[in-house]
């Protein structure tokens, strides 16, 4: 079993910056994957972005060029820097994490988002 610990979220005004940490806890040696979804109100929780123990990194067009995902050595913690935030990035942001092959996926228990405008 894996245990994840988001912290970092907040209300921030458009245009500025929030960093989200994810601590994993547990059998961390069986992780792959690990990243970050977010869901707005009244819509499906959609990929903000992943990164791979081998560090390849996935991320959504709408954010590719403002938030920048990366995992500590040890790879038990993932991180998410958010800038030039906009008031459509307020969400909950959730923490996943996936074994390797896929199997078994983790959730955190997700922390808010909001920027105002």
């Amino acid at each position: 079993q894996v245990q994840l610990v988001e912290s970092g979220g907040g209300l921030v005004q458009a245009g500025g910056s929030l960093r989200l940490s994810c601590a994993a806890s547990g059998s961390i040696l069986s992780l792959n994957t690990m990243g970050w979804y977010r869901q707005a109100p009244g819509k499906q929780r959609d990929l903000v972005a992943t990164i791979t123990r081998a560090s390849v990194v996935n991320s959504a067009d709408s954010v590719k060029d403002r938030f920048t995902i990366s995992r500590d050595n040890a790879k038990t913690t993932v991180y998410l820097q958010m800038n030039s935030l906009k008031p459509e990035d307020t969400a909950v942001y959730y923490c996943h994490a996936e074994s390797f092959g896929g199997f078994t996926k983790y959730w955190g228990q997700g922390t808010q988002v909001t920027v105002s405008s």
